[in-house]
């Protein structure tokens, strides 16, 4: 079996993993044979709880409770926005400003399956985004994700003019490639050029909370996948921005 996830800690009451992309977090609705985390999860464990999930395409931290007290705990302290979610997000484009708050109200599109669009009468919704580094082409942001809707970070990204690099519902581009950034670029003779990425630009993460047996604040994170890193190192090597240009925000 592929690897599919890594334990990043694990306790009596709580497991969190780094999930890698390209798998589902729960069961398939009309395939139950397609691999999903807590399938997975509940032959090693018995029973797992999903505390929340991520999409199919974003890699990154997740969390499962292994008992119903726990369960509820989570669930409490998600409905009462007291766990810090951050994402880290490449999206096309220079993002002029260092920080700002995207409040606009997403509702499912009603004319697409599976689509959430911007909208009046849409359910409140709110991401913090930070501006981490600066690209040519593109930005690597930080999102503190207020609210979870569905696809949240992706439709405000677009909704500024901004859409995730690689974002085939809400972008333009499906993969991105070498070539559209390396100057003189070619390939051996009888090869073809592979992706450097061809999923969501989106990765989870850090999740913050109080642990609900010791009540200390702790805080986890999920190290970059190779797909992601090496997006942002061919970024950094073709697409650089020097400092005095970039007005880089400050951060550690």
């Amino acid at each position: 079996m592929p690897d599919f996830y890594d334990i990043i800690f694990e306790d009596d009451d709580l497991l969190i993993i780094n999930k890698m992309a390209d798998v589902l977090s729960i069961p398939d609705r009309w395939n139950l044979d397609i691999p999903n985390l807590r399938s997975i999860l509940d032959e090693k464990y018995g029973k797992i709880f999903v505390v929340h999930r991520l999409d199919k395409e974003t890699s990154g931290i997740m969390l499962f409770a292994k008992n119903a007290e726990t369960h509820k705990y989570f669930n409490d302290l998600f409905e009462h926005q007291k766990i810090k979610k951050l994402y880290h997000v490449v999206v096309s484009g220079i993002l002029q400003r260092n920080e700002l708050d995207v409040d606009i109200p997403v509702m499912t599109d009603p004319s697409t399956k599976g689509k959430s669009i911007p909208s009046s009468r849409g359910k409140e919704s709110l991401t913090k985004i930070k501006v981490l580094q600066r690209f040519k082409v593109a930005t690597l942001i930080e999102c503190d994700l207020i609210t979870g809707r569905h696809h949240q970070i992706r439709v405000h990204c677009s909704a500024i003019g901004h859409p995730l690099l690689i974002d085939r519902m809400y972008g333009s581009k499906s993969e991105f490639m070498l070539s559209s950034i390396k100057r003189k670029f070619n390939l051996k003779k009888g090869t073809e050029e592979r992706p450097i990425i061809e999923r969501i630009t989106m990765h989870a993460h850090s999740l913050q909370f109080i642990h609900p047996k010791s009540e200390d604040e702790v805080t986890f994170t999920a190290e970059y996948p190779k797909d992601f890193s090496a997006l942002l190192q061919v970024l950094g090597k073709y697409s650089e921005i020097p400092d005095y240009l970039s007005n880089r925000a400050n951060f550690e």
